[in-house]
């Protein structure tokens, strides 16, 4: 796989020790999340802004679980919420998550651990349409723990997902 300057860069900002400034950079293509509220790194007036080669730039993890809206295992890629909320020093109590159609689910900040949910763009290896839950949707790993197979947090797998706000 051939690396781009702009990924190599997002990477180096990114993932490097204090030697490098810890800035985030500015997104390049159509932004299509947004995180605000009680977060440390950003990257514009509005918060910090995140492109699809961005996220895609960052620590992925990939994980197959049923979900009760789809058939059969599926695969899910995406950044797990806990690198995200680590990256942006983020704080709070809760996180407000807004769809595109402005649906709004509040998910404990305490849920943002490892090996818990992510914020996939990609299922069975294609990326999510806002057709298909896209472009990005919080899916948890429902397989790995009867915690996370109980309608609260079924409720909280939001998709097209567009805005974070830590509070």
């Amino acid at each position: 796989m051939r690396w781009s300057i702009r990924v190599l860069c997002v990477l180096v900002a990114m993932f490097c020790g204090p030697a490098v400034a810890k800035t985030l950079p500015a997104p390049e293509g159509a932004v299509i999340l947004t995180v605000t509220g009680d977060v440390a790194q950003t990257n514009s007036p509005e918060g910090a802004q995140f492109d699809i080669a961005m996220l895609q730039a960052m620590e992925t993890v990939e994980f197959q679980t049923t979900t009760i809206w789809t058939d059969g295992k599926q695969a899910f890629r995406g950044v797990p919420l806990a690198h995200l909320v680590e990256l942006l020093e983020a704080g709070g109590e809760v996180i407000a998550a807004s769809a595109l159609n402005d649906y709004m689910v509040e998910i404990p900040l305490a849920d943002a651990v490892e090996g818990g949910p992510i914020l996939a763009f990609e299922q069975n290896g294609k990326a999510l349409s806002v057709r298909d839950k896209g472009p990005l949707w919080l899916i948890y790993p429902y397989d790995s723990s009867r915690d996370y197979q109980s309608e609260v947090i079924y409720a909280r797998s939001i998709w097209q997902v567009k805005r974070l706000e830590f509070r």
